[in-house]
């Protein structure tokens, strides 16, 4: 297979790396699967076929550009994005690549911008962080609500999550995270990101039906306290979870998601609902799906797909409100997600 207009999966191994590896085949994209694990990675191109194998480790800069040499893209799904994001996403600007991930470590993300905006930039590469069910969905939401509003005085992304069964690597990358903020919360208030030792507090968030009002756990912050304000004038940024999604996470011995259809998919459902306010105007969005690992999927791949085809606003270091055109990607999605936008 030719590798010319290939797109490099890194992490390709893991839960959602072989979720986003199967939605690239469907819509018939030359992969090339990268990791760490050699052997885990022949078992996989054996079962696939059309998949070329190229081992990669973040700790070897040379097998990193082997491994993305006449690639046309890269997404990386492999945490913690503390560890990856920073080689794969310099390997792809040596090479002059896009560069994907799904990272949904928010210090990931912030370093993500922080620190090779301005690489990027001069490259003149799309660089899009958290393209995947936390940060880059909600951002989409976000970004259609507003429309043609240039601000909002608070944006609010609440989750209503089934259940939660994370994945290991959601667990060590979670850890990570936690220990890069000494254990603290953040938020996303007064126009910065703050972190804070106050406990969790728990609300109730009216979900549209069939779901109806929930309890969440307030200001559980996701990767959307990142995305959203880095293209939007939202000086207030909250992310809610559903208290049951928020226990399953927490609980040491949840089990990993079982697959309950040909597709792999578990049978977590959820409804993502946005709220954005401005002065006494309010608007809402509203997305639904089964499964936040593989949903991710078709996230990932509808955003390489515009980025090679040129369907995209800026280049650089961006996030999905800001790279594409928010309400039809969305709507592209279908029938991965079920989505509700502002008339």
């Amino acid at each position: 297979m030719s590798t010319a207009a290939a797109v490099v999966v890194y992490g390709a191994t893991g839960h959602t790396g072989r979720f986003i590896v199967a939605e690239l085949r469907r819509r018939g994209i030359a992969t090339v699967i990268s990791g760490r694990d050699a052997a885990r990675l022949e078992l996989l191109a054996a079962e696939w076929g059309d998949v070329v194998v190229r081992p990669a480790t973040v700790d070897d800069a040379g097998s990193l550009d082997r491994a993305l040499a006449g690639a046309a893209a890269v997404i990386n799904c492999a945490g913690p994005f503390a560890v990856t994001g920073g080689p794969v996403v310099e390997a792809a600007l040596r090479a002059g690549i896009p560069y994907v991930d799904v990272a949904a470590e928010i210090e990931a993300n912030v370093s993500m911008f922080a620190d090779h905006a301005e690489a990027a930039g001069k490259a003149d590469v799309p660089v899009v962080p958290a393209m995947a069910f936390y940060g880059g969905l909600g951002d989409l939401l976000v970004t259609a609500a507003m429309g043609e509003w240039t601000a909002a005085d608070e944006a609010h992304v609440a989750y209503g999550l089934s259940s939660w069964h994370p994945t290991a690597g959601t667990r060590a990358a979670g850890a990570v995270s936690h220990e890069r903020r000494g254990g603290r919360r953040v938020r996303f208030a007064d126009g910065a990101l703050q972190y804070h030792e106050d406990k969790a507090s728990e609300q109730e968030w009216p979900f549209p039906e069939p779901l109806g009002r929930r309890t969440v756990i307030a200001e559980f912050s996701m990767a959307d306290v990142v995305t959203v304000p880095s293209h939007l004038a939202v000086p207030e940024v909250r992310t809610h979870m559903a208290v049951e999604a928020a226990r399953d996470l927490a609980g040491e011995d949840t089990p990993e998601p079982e697959p309950v259809d040909a597709l792999g998919r578990s049978d977590q459902m959820f409804v993502v609902d946005v709220l954005v306010r401005a002065g006494d105007v309010e608007r809402r969005a509203t997305a639904r799906g089964q499964d936040i690992y593989a949903v991710t999927a078709p996230l990932a791949a509808e955003a390489v797909e515009r980025i090679l085809a040129g369907r995209i606003r800026t280049t650089g270091v961006a996030s999905a409100g800001a790279m594409f055109d928010a309400a039809d990607f969305l709507r592209a999605l279908s029938p991965h997600l079920s989505v509700e936008l502002p008339h």
